[in-house]
């Protein structure tokens, strides 16, 4: 067992960036720019923040856009559109589409995602109803040598396990381990990861959230290998044992639908939380205003810089 300490807040949660997103998500923190990416799935926007200045921008998109990463060769973003994996430059605009992995699946759309420390792109499909089990997990490989016109990458389904709602994925401290959301189960899994590979084997339950703890949603790993995740429906974020899932750490936040996760600022110490206000009524909108804000909270835990996409 890790038996690790728990972690505490430095402050009350506080939203930065009241931005009513309907469907809040895509964490990735940026350490050259000292800015936090962001996305409104459900409102097709991409979203900057800036964590020196408040400073914000916002790009639209004619479709979902689910997850953000930074690329390592070349300025811009590795994103998941609704159906395709594509890169992005918010400084001219250009959008480049690549491949679409699911052409037999036409009711899904991507979700959740980010890089893994080899430089290689996990995304997860789900339902758009959130009900049907047709979501896997993707891994996106660019090639070593990109053409001019950018990289042309592949891509393996490395998981399709009947998923309605897929979240994650995050990674232990020693990257031997996957951590995988299955939202609508309430369950995380895990896998014994080869970070050389990329394959994954010995899948097992990690955790089952309790009645009236919500459900799982994206999540992050800290430096010392804790994990903390996103209550949908619980109001809160949790940081957990990695090896016993035990709750060592609980942040309270003033909305239901508490979507993703990422620690940010130039230490690493505060960590970023989106929400949604999707799914709510308007009973429940007027007790939450705040509901798709972005909130911050400083921490003494230190987060991991986000991997660059490797193309």
């Amino acid at each position: 067992m890790a038996d690790l300490p728990a972690p505490h807040l430095l402050e009350s949660p506080r939203c930065v960036w009241d931005a009513g997103a309907l469907l809040g998500e895509g964490t990735c923190w940026s350490v050259r720019e000292q800015a936090l990416w962001w996305v409104d799935i459900l409102g097709h926007r991409l979203h900057r923040y800036v964590h020196a200045t408040g400073e914000r921008r916002s790009w639209e998109f004619d479709e979902t856009i689910s997850a953000v990463a930074e690329r390592a060769r070349r300025p811009g973003l590795f994103v998941t559109l609704q159906r395709c994996f594509a890169l992005f430059d918010p400084a001219s605009g250009a959008l480049t589409r690549l491949q679409e992995p699911e052409p037999d699946r036409p009711a899904n759309r991507f979700n959740d995602g980010k890089c893994d420390t080899q430089g290689r792109f996990w995304a997860g499909t789900m339902d758009f109803a959130c009900r049907a089990p047709t979501g896997a997990l993707y891994r996106y490989t660019a090639d070593a040598a990109p053409s001019p016109k950018g990289p042309v990458g592949r891509w393996v389904r490395a998981l399709d396990a009947g998923f309605a709602v897929t979240n994650g994925p995050t990674w232990s401290a020693d990257g031997r381990t996957l951590y995988f959301t299955d939202t609508v189960r309430g369950e995380i899994g895990a896998y014994d990861f080869d970070p050389a590979t990329g394959r994954l084997g010995n899948a097992r339950p990690w955790l089952q959230l309790a009645d009236g703890e919500g459900r799982p949603d994206g999540m992050t790993s800290d430096a010392a290998g804790r994990i903390w995740i996103a209550h949908w429906g619980g109001s809160r974020v949790t940081c957990r044992d990695p090896d016993s899932g035990a709750e060592l750490a609980r942040v309270e936040l003033p909305t239901a639908h508490i979507t993703n996760v990422a620690f940010g600022g130039p230490a690493l110490d505060t960590l970023y939380i989106t929400s949604a206000r999707s799914d709510l009524d308007d009973d429940a909108l007027k007790a939450q205003p705040q509901a798709g804000g972005l909130f911050a909270v400083k921490t003494d835990a230190v987060g991991v810089a986000a991997s660059l996409f490797a193309g």
